[in-house]
């Protein structure tokens, strides 16, 4: 220690401790520190030693909550990533999107629109959009869409397939074949060509 001051010369600080290696530690008459490291990092320790926030030359700030969440600003990015004890880790950039990261590997992502993706640890993503529209797409790439009127489409490498909220379904295989089965219970098939090949009641 090069030399301590104690004294009211300062309204906030109680007392001043600067050390060789360049640090000065500053306790302040609530009871907060403060230490300035010689590169500009700065240092503080809540009276209660449960908040630690660190603020960084390049404008970053670190913050470790009593509860143990770990709060980080990017201040280049303008990105906020928020670490929680339990394993989640929220980002929340400029933009307003959010992304959190699940312990399990799931990430949820909410877009400025409101959109929000969804993808799971066993390859399922499923994103909701704000219409209501919900879109699922497996491992394997079949995908499904749910539209807010109730129409379903089903996407896969074998067919395509439209189901109607009337009951109607449509289905065009890979092949070009096309099946179309009403609710009234008609069933009409046509060929990859258009020829109809099947109509029965």
């Amino acid at each position: 220690i090069l030399h301590q001051e104690r004294g009211k010369s300062e309204e906030e600080v109680q007392e001043k401790i600067e050390y060789r290696d360049g640090k000065v530690e500053e306790v302040l008459t609530d009871g907060r520190r403060i230490l300035t490291f010689f590169n500009g990092t700065k240092k503080e320790i809540s009276v209660d030693k449960r908040t630690t926030m660190i603020s960084f030359p390049n404008g970053d700030v670190k913050k470790i909550m009593p509860d143990q969440r770990v709060i980080y600003y990017y201040a280049d990015a303008q990105t906020t990533h928020t670490a929680y004890p339990d394993g989640l880790e929220v980002l929340q950039f400029p933009n307003n999107q959010i992304e959190k990261h699940y312990p399990d590997g799931t990430q949820e992502i909410v877009f400025p629109d409101h959109t929000v993706k969804c993808l799971y640890s066993d390859g399922l993503k499923e994103t909701f959009f704000p219409d209501g529209t919900v879109v699922k797409v497996e491992k394997n790439g079949d995908k499904i869409v749910i539209f807010s009127n109730g129409q379903k489409e089903i996407h896969t490498a074998q067919f395509k397939r439209q189901e109607y909220p009337d009951g109607t379904v449509k289905t065009v295989y890979c092949n070009g074949r096309r099946e179309t089965k009403y609710s009234t219970g008609r069933v009409q098939i046509k060929d990859e060509e258009g020829n109809l090949i099947l109509d029965k009641e």
